[in-house]
């Protein structure tokens, strides 16, 4: 079969990616130039430590073997997990705002957790597809023929593995980061075809494991509830959704046009990250919102028919795992940004400044094209 690459996937990245940094350049030039004396450091940092490390290693995603990716993805998430344990040591551990998800490396800094997406995606699709026989039609190989045998064969270690990854993450901590890693893992565990009777277990789990971050911070169960009534507190919690909100609804139509958003102007909090896509709808109004929402729904279905499109239970559940990743992350930042979902601290895919989230992401993109190549 003559290989070769998926050149509607390449475009379609290509506009988000042009899209983000046209965004990013007029967004973030007030602040660049009262941070640093020019209105383009941010936009050249995003390039510098985002976009060119994320082209060389997509690219490297797209020419390695799946089969060399499959038998070291163990490795790679065990030395993930290690990387993102640096952080608690003192020389090494950068944070801000009270969260210590940064590791500082000297010449530059980087979030180990982003790639925790991608390496997560990576070992949970080696792992399921080791349990499923190649060419069995009912896909899950029940050694016993009770079925409970799955348990210890699957379940077992995919909740051990969240656990792990969870009690890090938490530390840190970065609950939202974990939410969608979460969120992602189950997706692909539920579409390899796992027995039904999981399916309680797991949603007992996790309304266990929700239980205790509201005992051990309520803070969290306070976000929720200024979520639900952001009234109570304009001025505190509820003040980021009040300034998204009024950035959307000034937006109108057809928006103020490209650079003409006054709630970068320091009135919405974290502007080029969690609130991008305010600004956005402020700039473009809602044909604006309405082509991204647009281009990331063609993403979603590109990625679902890679999926389909390949034999190799490996290369579909990585394709699945990367397509959900995406789109939950486009999902959690867009609702957030609108005010249906509670704030999440969550980057817009593509456009959110903020290299180590791009540069994962780009690697995703890699992985699909690998994949793609080969169906």
């Amino acid at each position: 079969m003559k290989k070769k690459l998926n050149y509607n996937l390449i475009c379609l990245v290509s506009a988000l990616i042009i899209l983000g940094f046209l965004f990013l350049a007029t967004l973030s030039a007030t602040a660049s130039l009262n941070f640093f004396g020019n209105t383009n450091h941010y936009l050249f940092h995003q390039i510098l430590y985002g976009l060119l490390p994320g082209i060389v290693l997509c690219v490297v995603a797209y020419k390695v073997p799946l089969a060399f990716i499959k038998k070291f993805a163990p490795a790679l998430v065990l030395a993930n997990l290690g990387v993102m344990c640096l952080i608690f040591l003192p020389v090494l551990g950068s944070g801000f705002w009270g969260a210590k998800r940064w590791l500082n490396m000297g010449l530059f800094v980087f979030q180990p957790s982003e790639f925790l997406k991608i390496s997560a995606i990576l070992y949970l699709a080696a792992l399921i597809s080791n349990k499923l026989y190649e060419n069995h039609k009912k896909g899950w190989i029940y050694l016993v023929k009770s079925g409970y045998d799955s348990l210890r064969q699957m379940f077992l270690p995919f909740v051990i593995f969240l656990s792990i990854v969870g009690i890090i993450l938490i530390f840190q901590p970065d609950v939202s980061t974990l939410g969608i890693i979460s969120l992602t893992l189950l997706t692909m565990y539920f579409s390899a075809g796992t027995p039904f009777f999981h399916t309680p277990l797991i949603i007992l789990s996790g309304v266990a494991g929700l239980a205790l971050l509201i005992k051990f911070e309520p803070y969290r169960l306070e976000r929720l509830l200024v979520f639900l009534h952001p009234e109570t507190d304009p001025l505190g919690i509820g003040f980021q959704v009040k300034q998204s909100l009024i950035a959307i609804g000034s937006g109108g139509f057809f928006g103020k046009g490209l650079g003409m958003s006054s709630q970068k102007f320091g009135f919405l909090p974290a502007a080029m990250s969690d609130s991008i896509f305010a600004i956005l709808a402020e700039e473009t109004g809602i044909i604006g919102c309405l082509i991204v929402v647009a281009l990331f729904i063609w993403f979603g279905w590109m990625g679902l028919k890679i999926a389909r499109s390949s034999n190799d239970k490996f290369a579909q559940l990585t394709a699945i795992g990367i397509t959900s990743w995406i789109m939950i992350q486009a999902f959690v930042n867009i609702s957030s940004a609108m005010g249906v979902f509670p704030l999440a601290g969550i980057p817009l895919p593509f456009f959110s400044y903020g290299g180590s989230h791009l540069t994962t992401e780009l690697i995703g993109i890699g992985l699909l094209l690998n994949i793609s190549k080969n169906t």
